[in-house]
């Protein structure tokens, strides 16, 4: 099958009828039905028959069906990219984080960057981690935040901080005696958690730091994000194991930060793609968020007095 071809195919699946098709498409219904009949005549069997005034695509073209939406989500990133390849370069900078540093660390650090770049524009998004890869290789983002990268090709990586992973619970979990020490991760040992779900990659890291802890913590309830996570221990919920970023915007009249022993490392990623410079601003930028970050990790409430 040829793109046009596809195209067709997918605008009488969407519309069920040549004529949907051709106002999808923008094209005269006659044009539609050539380039049906000649995809049909390549090969070799009827993609659709009418049903009740409608098309109803033949168990052949059910069968071409994934195929045919792998060849179209190719299409579309190969259309995205050329539309930001004709974006001029300078003039506006897309950002992309994973929710736990798009709410703390990002809205601060580039209020403070406008005001030195004052005629750039921003474009702010967030995504996880994998998400965030992607976009950067398409160019559809130019800079992304992580917690996480195991390292690609196509990509360079800055470390900007280090932290640790922190114990986040809701008020009454903790006697107020240990508030102002570190919790042991053995103390993890069979207690109720808020976990992770395995599609989110920092939850292997946790899932390694756990694994000699005997009998491993009991995952009542799992969810995608770490503000997920905070949310459920704000609503009393018990205990997560979250970023410290996601745990400083925790009530503190409702939950109770401890840092743990032996710690539990996690590393800000700066990352761009690799092979061509980033714009001049990306150092004073980088900067910031690196600064800001180092402030955040250094706050009291993330340190314990015995630690």
């Amino acid at each position: 099958m040829r793109l046009r071809h596809i195209e067709i195919f997918q605008a009488i699946r969407q519309t069920g009828s040549v004529s949907g098709a051709a106002q999808l498409l923008h094209v005269s219904q006659p044009a539609v039905t050539k380039v049906l009949q000649h995809a049909e005549m390549q090969l070799g069997f009827p993609l659709f028959l009418r049903v009740r005034g409608k098309l109803q695509p033949t168990p052949e073209a059910l069968a071409l069906e994934g195929e045919v939406e792998k060849v179209t989500e190719s299409l579309q990133g190969v259309r995205r990219l050329a539309r930001s390849l004709r974006r001029e370069p300078g003039q506006s900078i897309r950002i992309g984080a994973i929710p736990a540093l798009a709410l703390s660390l990002l809205p601060p650090a580039i209020l403070e960057w406008t005001r030195d770049y004052p005629n750039m524009t921003c474009e702010l998004s967030s995504d996880h981690s994998s998400e965030l890869v992607q976009k950067l290789l398409v160019r559809e983002i130019d800079l992304a935040l992580t917690l996480n990268f195991s390292g690609h090709p196509g990509l360079t990586s800055q470390v900007l901080a280090n932290g640790a992973l922190v114990a986040l619970a809701s008020k009454g979990v903790w006697h107020d005696t240990e508030l102002n020490q570190p919790l042991p991760l053995a103390n993890l040992a069979g207690a109720p958690l808020i976990g992770l779900s395995s599609a989110d990659p920092l939850a292997a890291k946790l899932a390694g730091y756990l694994e000699n802890v005997e009998p491993a913590p009991r995952v009542t309830i799992s969810v995608q994000t770490y503000s997920l996570a905070r949310a459920m221990v704000e609503s009393g919920a018990g205990l997560a194991v979250i970023d410290p970023f996601t745990a400083l915007g925790a009530s503190t009249a409702t939950t109770c930060i401890r840092p743990f022993t032996p710690p539990l490392p996690i590393t800000l990623y700066a990352l761009t793609r690799a092979g061509a410079p980033p714009p001049h601003m990306f150092a004073h930028l980088l900067q910031i968020f690196g600064t800001r970050a180092r402030e955040l990790l250094d706050l009291p409430q993330l340190k314990a007095r015995n630690a």
